[in-house]
């Protein structure tokens, strides 16, 4: 299995001393991309919504960025991380999301899955390991298994529980099962499909939402829906393509 690891800690302490407890139960044959935030220094996002607009391609940042989606593309996994600075994700890991806020447009990883890694000191852990893995949902992400640790004033971390749920992650991963998404997620869904079908659109996810065929699909159509949520899925898009007419 191949994994791309991206770091959202400006240093290798303790969320990074996770991160290699986890590698060890991702398989002897494991393949690992390691992307540090901190060394690609990706400019701040300014805001200037070409990524949602006008494509992602049209970023003034497209090449650096687009260097990390493709490790993800090209992964099986992603194990993402970040310790808790100032009760949230750090600034190398909120400014790599500004520039992919396309995603929420234009979801593509629908068959992903990704463990989330978060540390603290104190408090927070729970809430930013949350917020990243709505983030991920958002881009598509099949599932997402969280490790979260407050380590304040401890001499080591708690590998039993690292392990664990590394150990679920690697065989979720191995099996490429996918699950059925969560309601909320075919609700998103179904909204940014309805957007792209009004009267004046958002060209780039018009062109999106069709080329890809998405428009025509319950949901993604390689993650199976059952039949409450089909049901479910298409008065949401009734009702959502009323609103937004």
């Amino acid at each position: 299995m191949k994994y791309v690891i991206i770091n959202g800690s400006p240093r290798k302490k303790n969320t990074w001393s996770m991160v290699k407890q986890a590698k060890t139960n991702l398989g002897e044959d494991a393949e690992f991309e390691e992307i540090q935030l901190m060394k690609a220094k990706i400019p701040m996002c300014n805001g200037c919504f070409k990524c949602i607009m006008e494509t992602e391609e049209h970023c003034p940042h497209h090449e650096i960025v687009n260097q990390i989606i493709e490790k993800i593309k090209w992964a099986d996994g992603l194990i993402i991380t970040s310790p808790v600075y100032a009760m949230n994700v750090t600034g190398l890991i909120k400014n790599f999301f500004d520039h992919t806020a396309y995603l929420y447009h234009r979801p593509e990883f629908f068959d992903k899955k990704a463990l989330i890694v978060v540390s603290t000191a104190g408090a927070g852990h729970k809430d930013v390991a949350k917020y990243i893995d709505e983030t991920l949902r958002h881009w598509g992400f099949n599932k997402n298994y969280k490790i979260t640790y407050a380590c304040g004033g401890k001499d080591s971390i708690n590998t039993e529980e690292i392990n664990k749920t590394a150990q679920k992650f690697h065989k979720d991963v191995s099996s490429k099962k996918l699950h059925p998404p969560k309601f909320m997620d075919i609700i998103f869904y179904n909204a940014w499909k309805a957007m792209a079908l009004t009267k004046d659109p958002i060209k780039p996810d018009a062109e999106y939402w069709k080329s890809t065929g998405l428009v025509n699909h319950d949901f993604a159509p390689e993650v199976k829906l059952g039949i409450i949520k089909k049901i479910f899925s298409k008065i949401m898009f009734f009702v959502l393509k009323k609103v937004m007419k």
